[in-house]
C-alpha cells in the first residue's frame, strides 16, 4: 500500500478522555521530530458521551455506542483523514462495523498488538482488560489464532483489573498499584511471559509507576502504529515496545 507524502490521522477521543490525552503525548514523544511541521497531522474528535462500551457488552447498559462511534468515524472520513484511531480497545467489540462505514483504514490496535507479541516471539501472553475485553474474548481470540496462550486473570484479579480502570483512572485518583502487583504475580505464575496492558488507560500506569520488564502496552502499539502509518520518522527507542 503506498501512502500519501502527508496523512491526516483522525482519532475517536474521549473514550475515556485520560486514553486520549495519553495517545496524543505518545504520538509526539515517538515522532522524530526538529519542528512542528515534522508531527502528525490529526483531527481529533473527543465525545466521551459515547455510552459505555463494557455495559453494553456485558448487558447492563442497552443503549448501544455503535451509533455514535459511525457518526464520528464517518466525520472523520469526511473531513479528510487518511487513517482513523480508535485509541480504546474495548470499543474494537465494533470495529468491523465501523471499518465497514467508511473506505478509510481504521487502525486495529487487537492485530497490531499480537503482531508485536509474535514479532517477539511470545509464546504466553497475560491479558489486563476490561471485562467487556475479557468477556468479548478480542484479544484472547486472536493471539490464540496466532498460536499464542492467553493467560486470563483469575476472577478475583479480574476485579482488581476493573477497579484500577473505573476507580480509580477514570475516576481521576492514583492507581492502587498494591492490586496492580496481584494481577500481575497471578498470571506470571502461571507462566506468562508479557502482560499486555490491554486496556488504554492503563497506559496511564505504566507512564507514572516503573513496572520493569515483561510489559506491553496497547496505547503505546497504537501510537507506534500512528507515526509509521502516516508517514513520519519513528524515534529509535520506540521500535521495541515490550519493556526490558
Amino acid at each position: 500500500m503506498t501512502l500519501k507524502k502527508e496523512q491526516v490521522l483522525g482519532v475517536i477521543g474521549g473514550l475515556g478522555p485520560r486514553a486520549t490525552t495519553r495517545f496524543l503525548e505518545l504520538t509526539t514523544l515517538m515522532t522524530e521530530a526538529a519542528a512542528d511541521q515534522d508531527h502528525l497531522n490529526m483531527i481529533v474528535y473527543i465525545f466521551p458521551s459515547i455510552p459505555d462500551r463494557t455495559g453494553y457488552i456485558q448487558g447492563s447498559n442497552l443503549k448501544s455506542p455503535l451509533p455514535g462511534l459511525l457518526t464520528v468515524t464517518r466525520e472523520l472520513a469526511r473531513q479528510g483523514a487518511d487513517q482513523i484511531l480508535l485509541p480504546s480497545v474495548t470499543a474494537h467489540y465494533f470495529y468491523e462495523e465501523l471499518q465497514r462505514a467508511v473506505t478509510v483504514p481504521i487502525i486495529n490496535a487487537v492485530s497490531e498488538t499480537v503482531s508485536r507479541l509474535k514479532e517477539a516471539g511470545i509464546s504466553r501472553a497475560g491479558i489486563m482488560a476490561t471485562e467487556g475485553v475479557i468477556l468479548s474474548g478480542q484479544l484472547a481470540g486472536a493471539m490464540a489464532r496466532e498460536g499464542i496462550h492467553p493467560v486470563m486473570p483469575s476472577r478475583d484479579r479480574q476485579g482488581d483489573v476493573t477497579h484500577l480502570i473505573y476507580q480509580n483512572i477514570k475516576a481521576g485518583k492514583p492507581p492502587e498499584m498494591d492490586r496492580f502487583h496481584r494481577v500481575c504475580e497471578d498470571m506470571r505464575q502461571r507462566d506468562a511471559q508479557v502482560i499486555v496492558l490491554g486496556c488504554t488507560e492503563l497506559s496511564m500506569i505504566k507512564r507514572d509507576q516503573e513496572l520493569g520488564a515483561g510489559f506491553l502496552d496497547t496505547m503505546e502499539v497504537l501510537a507506534q502504529t500512528s507515526v509509521i502509518r502516516c508517514g513520519k520518522k519513528l524515534r529509535p527507542g520506540y521500535r521495541n515496545l515490550i519493556s526490558r
